[in-house]
């Protein structure tokens, strides 16, 4: 994942403006929200959730083929 470093603020920012968060997710689509200054949470649009939880079919072809080429003997084993 590519995380813009202007979509970054701490939780403790959070605590005190959340406002701030949902403006952020307004214009640039995600917030990462940092605790301990590491990439804990991240809030995303509501209407994009579904968007991103589904696989492309692109997607799940190229990892298929990379699966099946990486474990290309264990399959031969097993077609026997």
């Amino acid at each position: 994942m590519i995380i813009d470093t202007n979509t970054m603020i701490s939780i403790t920012e959070v605590n005190q403006n959340f406002s701030k968060v949902t403006k952020l997710v307004d214009e640039k689509g995600t917030a990462v929200i940092l605790k301990n200054n590491v990439p804990r949470y991240l809030v995303i649009d509501f209407s994009k959730a579904d968007e991103s939880a589904v696989a492309s079919d692109e997607d799940v072809l190229s990892i298929s083929k990379r699966l099946l080429a990486q474990n290309k003997e264990a399959y031969e084993v097993l077609a026997k």
